[in-house]
């Protein structure tokens, strides 16, 4: 069992369901986690299929490492600990995308009403 975390493009969901979607379909999977830009696979397959499952569908991939997953952790007796607060939930910016993306962008146009709209040829 390895764990592989690819560094991909992704900068919408569009794209994060995308490149799931690719990494979901490989056989010997056994958990996949996108944070950011970040994907993370955990299961008994090779890396270089994982990067080109991801590039087949137009995403840039490159390999950050490869190495064993993290030990579950041990189970520790006594009292429970009190939970630690947690801090506020920064929103994250809103979804862009690149022209390799397929997005769409709308164009907004503004004219105050007391004139005429300025047209420059």
């Amino acid at each position: 069992m390895k764990k592989t975390v690819l560094k991909v493009n992704i900068h919408c969901q569009k794209c994060k369901k995308e490149v799931l979607k690719s990494v979901t379909k490989l056989t010997g999977i056994n958990q996949v986690t996108i944070d950011g830009e970040k994907v993370t696979v955990v299961g008994n397959v090779d890396p270089v299929i994982i990067t080109e499952a991801v590039r087949k569908i137009g995403k840039v991939a490159e390999i950050e490492s490869v190495g064993p997953p993290k030990p579950s952790e041990p189970v520790s007796v006594g009292p429970p600990k009190p939970p630690e607060p947690k801090s506020p939930v920064k929103n994250p910016p809103p979804p862009w995308c690149y022209d390799y993306c397929y997005c769409q962008l709308v164009p907004v146009s503004h004219a105050p009403y007391d004139s005429a709209p300025c047209s420059i040829l």
